[in-house]
């Protein structure tokens, strides 16, 4: 059915949402006609504790789940930094500026911040760090700096925040298979392997023709 789009809810900090990037990555081989929209959901947004002992603990606990489950590589040199604070919202920001910038170019940029973060051990709550990951993608440096601090950026993530709360999407990642008339389905809240992922899409493409609008929960996982 044309008119079909998927609304990926996910967080450049979210290591479940970089475990899943692969999975996605294959689904949307297999279905290149599915436009997707990038909403940033806000894992833990103006956070500004400094990560303890226990936090750091905490946090490698799913870093070893996630890379268990899809062999992806984690290097913990910016969690271990001193003083690192763990606040997710000028990566989220970061791309929301490339995505308002080129569309195309939101969901390279999300994983190109995954692997510098979690791969990479890079620091991607500093705009600096951010600047150069926007030049690997082909962007002026200056000017994504410039977008970054602005504050339309600022408003632009709080409203990716918003819609993902208003939504009801309870984590990350979080897809979604929109339908013209604001019909939305849950495809999956949580990791889902793309043969998963895909079964979903069938099945909702079944019910849809009789479905009237419903919110993207209602579905049955």
């Amino acid at each position: 059915m044309s008119g079909r789009f998927l609304v990926y809810y996910a967080d450049p900090m979210c290591s479940w949402c970089y475990g899943f990037g692969p999975e996605l990555d294959a689904l949307l081989r297999e279905r290149p006609s599915l436009r997707l929209d990038v909403v940033m959901g806000g894992l833990r947004p103006y956070n500004t504790a400094a990560a303890d002992a226990g936090f750091r603990a905490m946090i490698a606990e799913h870093w070893a789940h996630v890379a268990g489950e899809t062999a992806l590589p984690f290097n913990d040199a910016a969690l271990a930094r001193e003083g690192f604070v763990y606040d997710t919202e000028p990566a989220c920001r970061a791309v929301v500026a490339v995505r308002d910038t080129d569309p195309s170019l939101a969901l390279p940029y999300l994983k190109r911040v995954q692997r510098a973060f979690y791969a990479e051990g890079r620091d991607v709550t500093d705009p600096e760090v951010l600047a150069d990951l926007a030049s690997d993608e082909g962007l002026d440096r200056a000017a994504f700096l410039a977008s970054h601090a602005a504050q339309a950026a600022r408003d632009a993530v709080r409203r990716d925040f918003s819609v993902a709360q208003q939504t009801g999407v309870a984590g990350f990642p979080t897809l979604v298979l929109g339908y013209p008339g604001r019909r939305y389905f849950l495809v999956t809240s949580g990791f889902a392997r793309a043969a998963r992922l895909a079964e979903r899409l069938d099945r909702i493409a079944s019910i849809a023709g009789t479905a009237g609008p419903r919110p993207a929960a209602a579905l049955p996982a």
